[in-house]
């Protein structure tokens, strides 16, 4: 493939985070809070919205609900998706970003390292797609214990942090698996030099799946680390200053995963011939991540009260996992889904699934 594969997605503080974060707290806010009008097409100005990875099918809502207006319709001027991958917490929290999509684990780092005055409040995946990606014919890893004595594949960083926390919460002893230093490119899972690769469902393993290679994986959603992930987060002063605003954008995303979900085939149709279109990207591969990560997305707890929702128990395994992994964080200062609330019992139609 001409793409890098997938990433940490941040999983990592930046140095200067709480600099910048001191620098646009003296400045303050130039714009006025949003009028929350229905009536202004552009009542909250422009959006900029920083993606955590590249323009792929992983965005088919934000792709769906640019192409049929709905952020227009909500009240933006002009929407501007900004590709990953970066340091998406940091654009977010020095305001180079109204709204970012990271996850759990990376955002509760980089309040507890940072005191950054960063919010998720709300979720497109209710189960984080990494996993531990091996061969059938090789390393064949389908439970924690077929780790012990492999040689796994991780890249530097925040994995390693999720990884260590992977064995920690399996009871596994770290001496009992050799960790070998990776890059994001499988080729040393395909090529034998690991046994199994940290990875994510939705993209390595479908690429080497397409290669015609059965593999087995190893989700950590599954296997003691359940955290949401391609989050919603925002800064602290808008959901006090700017309350509609983020509603608003909370019900254009809605919106296009409601239609993503309900179309994936349109969705990465968007992402390789219009979004994506300069990434060469390969339609099958795109079809296929869709229909995977809907399967991220559409849970039970999701049937039940809607899209981006996170149920009290999900918050609760949430906070198990970081304590895992070591972050020091309480659940009040990583999630505020009060203006979600607010929303869905404002437009209960938004609780709907196709």
């Amino acid at each position: 493939m001409s793409l890098p594969t997938h990433r940490s997605r941040g999983l990592r503080a930046s140095a200067t985070l709480a600099a910048a974060v001191l620098v646009l707290a003296g400045c303050g806010s130039d714009d006025e809070s949003s009028s929350g009008s229905d009536d202004a097409s552009d009542s909250h100005g422009d959006l900029t919205l920083q993606l955590s990875w590249v323009k792929n099918a992983e965005f088919s809502g934000e792709f769906m609900a640019d192409t049929k207006g709905y952020y227009e319709e909500e009240g933006f001027a002009k929407v501007t998706m900004d590709p990953g991958p970066g340091a998406i917490e940091t654009l977010v929290a020095t305001g180079d970003a109204d709204f970012g999509l990271s996850n759990a684990v990376s955002t509760a780092q980089v309040i507890a390292e940072e005191d950054a005055p960063l919010k998720v409040i709300g979720t497109k995946f209710q189960k984080n797609p990494f996993t531990i990606l091996s061969l059938k014919d090789g390393g064949d890893i389908a439970t924690p214990e077929d780790l012990v004595g492999k040689k796994i594949g991780v890249q530097a960083g925040g994995n390693e942090t999720l990884f260590d926390a992977l064995l920690e919460v399996n009871g596994i002893d770290p001496g009992d698996v050799t960790k070998v230093p990776v890059e994001y490119d499988p080729a040393p899972l395909i090529d034998g030099e690991v046994d199994g690769f940290l990875a994510y469902l939705t993209n390595e393993s479908i690429t080497v799946q397409s290669e015609g290679i059965d593999v087995t994986n190893l989700p950590f959603a599954d296997n003691g680390l359940p955290f949401v992930a391609e989050s919603v987060i925002t800064t602290d002063q808008m959901i006090a200053e700017e309350p509609e605003k983020v509603k608003a954008f909370l019900a254009a995303e809605i919106r296009g995963w409601q239609d993503a979900v309900a179309d994936p085939e349109e969705g990465a149709r968007l992402a390789v011939e219009e979004y994506g279109a300069e990434l060469d990207l390969d339609i099958t591969k795109e079809v296929e991540q869709a229909n995977v990560q809907d399967g991220l997305i559409v849970t039970p707890d999701v049937e039940a009260n809607g899209l981006f929702t996170i149920t009290d128990e999900l918050i609760e395994q949430n906070m198990a996992t970081l304590e895992a992994a070591g972050i020091d964080v309480s659940a009040e200062d990583l999630f505020d889904l009060s203006l979600l609330t607010e929303l869905l019992d404002e437009r209960p139609e938004l609780t709907e699934l196709p």
